[in-house]
């Protein structure tokens, strides 16, 4: 229990740049201490971007039920979220006073592409597990789960440039992921 609370701290510690930066940390630690497998954490990564709240948190949160129960997500999501709560107070104390600072305007210049690094990261780890579990062939180009892969992605890039609600981008792709997988036998 106090294992997952720690790691999470570091994870909450450690990871600039929201939910989707924390993914690579979440699946190293979900790894290396055996809570979930590659394909259970590609779930929660859905799961939780398809139910309210930050990503990280919900991912923690299910990390934490998965393995140890109802104490176990709290105790994870205390974790990641602690971190972010004690920073924020202390920059908000001290942002004002600071903001036109050559300093302060150097550091969210240099966080800013590391954030996007690991953002990539999280994507590429993620989509190397949905599409190629088995290492890089041809065959995954053939799967009609990556032909659906790359139309709801298209669908969602069009739907996004024309400024359609987030709500109904995730459920739209929700109602194609369950006929998709429903009448292909995904």
């Amino acid at each position: 229990m106090i294992e997952r609370f720690l790691a999470f701290l570091k994870i909450g510690a450690f990871t600039f740049g929201g939910g989707y930066a924390m993914i690579a940390m979440i699946q190293s630690e979900a790894e290396r201490h055996g809570w979930l497998t590659q394909e259970e954490l590609v779930d929660f990564v859905a799961l939780s971007e398809s139910t309210p709240g930050p990503l990280a948190v919900n991912m923690a949160t299910f990390v934490g039920m998965r393995t140890e129960g109802v104490f176990g997500a709290i105790i994870a999501t205390l974790g990641i979220v602690l971190p972010s709560f004690i920073i924020i107070l202390i920059i908000a104390n001290f942002f004002e006073k600071y903001k036109k600072s050559k300093a302060v305007g150097g550091i969210m210049s240099g966080l800013k592409p590391a954030v996007v690094g690991m953002i990539g990261a999280a994507f590429i780890s993620v989509a190397r597990t949905v599409f190629f579990p088995s290492g890089i062939s041809l065959s995954a180009f053939s799967s009609a789960s990556f032909w659906i892969f790359l139309g709801l992605f298209a669908v969602t890039a069009v739907l996004v440039f024309k400024k359609v609600h987030p709500i109904k981008i995730i459920l739209l792709s929700a109602v194609i992921g369950v006929v998709a997988g429903y009448g292909l036998g995904l």
